[in-house]
């Protein structure tokens, strides 16, 4: 399924396509990247693992969590788990290009990823993450659903590797996403 365009006018059909590929696969674990929790909230209920992603603690202003306690705190009543950490493909290589620039290892494929768009780059980076966290089972398919800036345009469905070994990642399908990136 392609989107017209990007962002978070697509965020309820990209439920929708999700869940309703879940179903057809039998996949019990959803990972979302949601800073805010809102998009993670759209997946509860739905006799589904779910696991929120969110910016690590000091991505918008240092010292500071962009999801509000009280967000996570409903996740968490609600059976969903928060994982809030370090990017996968950022970390460590963003801040030493930030210091004395070039382009390092992670960032590359990012920008890899990127070609496919923003939101198949964080589908792929959340899953690793929510796996080395222990979030998700390994060696089972799961949703991952992401978005260009806010909401969510893409869905797809990862057999995650640990970062480790993160180019045994397979990307099993692309469920949904914008054309226009």
């Amino acid at each position: 399924m392609l989107w017209e365009k990007s962002g978070p006018a697509n965020t309820d059909a990209t439920v929708e396509a999700a869940l309703k590929r879940a179903t057809e696969l039998g996949i019990k674990h959803i990972v979302v990247a949601s800073n805010s929790g809102k998009t993670a909230e759209k997946f509860l209920d739905k006799d589904l693992r779910v696991v929120c992603v969110t910016h690590h603690v000091g991505f918008a202003r240092p010292g500071e969590s962009e999801i509000t306690p009280e967000a996570k705190q409903r996740l968490l009543e609600k059976g969903a788990q928060v994982l809030t950490t370090t990017h996968l493909l950022a970390g460590v290589d963003r801040a030493v290009r930030s210091k004395f620039g070039g382009l390092y290892p992670a960032e590359i494929i990012a920008a890899a990823l990127r070609m496919l768009g923003q939101g198949v780059k964080v589908c792929v980076e959340i899953a690793g993450m929510a796996l080395d966290a222990g979030l998700i089972p390994y060696g089972e398919e799961i949703i991952s659903v992401a978005g260009t800036g806010r909401g969510a345009d893409t869905a797809c469905v990862i057999l995650p590797a640990h970062s480790n070994n993160f180019f045994e990642t397979k990307v099993k399908e692309i469920i949904c996403m914008p054309r226009e990136k």
